[in-house]
């Protein structure tokens, strides 16, 4: 008697789960295309968009870098580029001078208020879906996360991936901004000199 064949795979799961990986890859990729492009429109480096939406409140650096899964150092550098920008400024804790509070400066109230008008403008989920589709969307979301919750390690490899991709950036950022500053005083020096006035 021949023996059957055996039953083809099933690949509809695997197809499925290959087109949802894509589709969150290809929507990840826009969603940073779009933040990339309103931070080269604001002339911000592009971390300082998820600092901005942080800082909702004068808050402790060590609260901020908790919320931003970053570590002291990363925070120092973080202050010290809003700081050297003009948007934010270090104050004392009011309970515990010990402590030191990031607060946003009005420039700084204004650049938050613009991002984030750009950014709710631009994500694709208020441009395609209706109010009861985000809902939905933001639950399935929040499961998601929560069934990776137990998952220590790998979360932990991820934040430390994203603390070095934020700092390599603004590392960038604050040696272009020296450099630019020293072409600007060495232009200066030049107009001023001797030669270029004719004195």
């Amino acid at each position: 008697m021949p023996v059957a064949p055996a039953p083809a795979p099933d690949c509809s799961a695997d197809q499925q789960t290959a087109e949802v990986a894509d589709c969150f890859f290809e929507l990840i990729g826009r969603i940073v295309g779009q933040a990339e492009q309103v931070a080269h429109r604001l002339s911000i480096p592009a971390p300082f968009i998820k600092v901005l939406h942080t800082l909702s409140c004068p808050m402790a650096m060590k609260e901020l870098g908790k919320r931003l899964h970053c570590d002291p150092s990363f925070v120092t550098l973080v202050a010290d580029m809003l700081e050297k920008r003009g948007l934010a400024r270090r104050e004392p804790h009011p309970a515990d001078r010990r402590v030191k509070n990031i607060v946003l400066t009005s420039e700084g109230e204004a650049l938050k208020q613009r991002l984030e008008a750009e950014m709710t403008a631009r994500m694709p989920w208020n441009r395609a879906l209706n109010e009861s589709e985000r809902a939905q969307l933001l639950a399935l979301i929040r499961k998601m996360l929560s069934a990776h919750d137990s998952e220590a390690d790998a979360g932990a490899s991820a934040k430390e991936a994203l603390h070095g991709l934020f700092t390599s950036v603004l590392q960038d950022s604050v040696a272009q901004d020296s450099v630019a500053q020293d072409n600007a005083v060495q232009d200066a020096n030049l107009v001023n000199s001797p030669a270029a006035t004719g004195r």
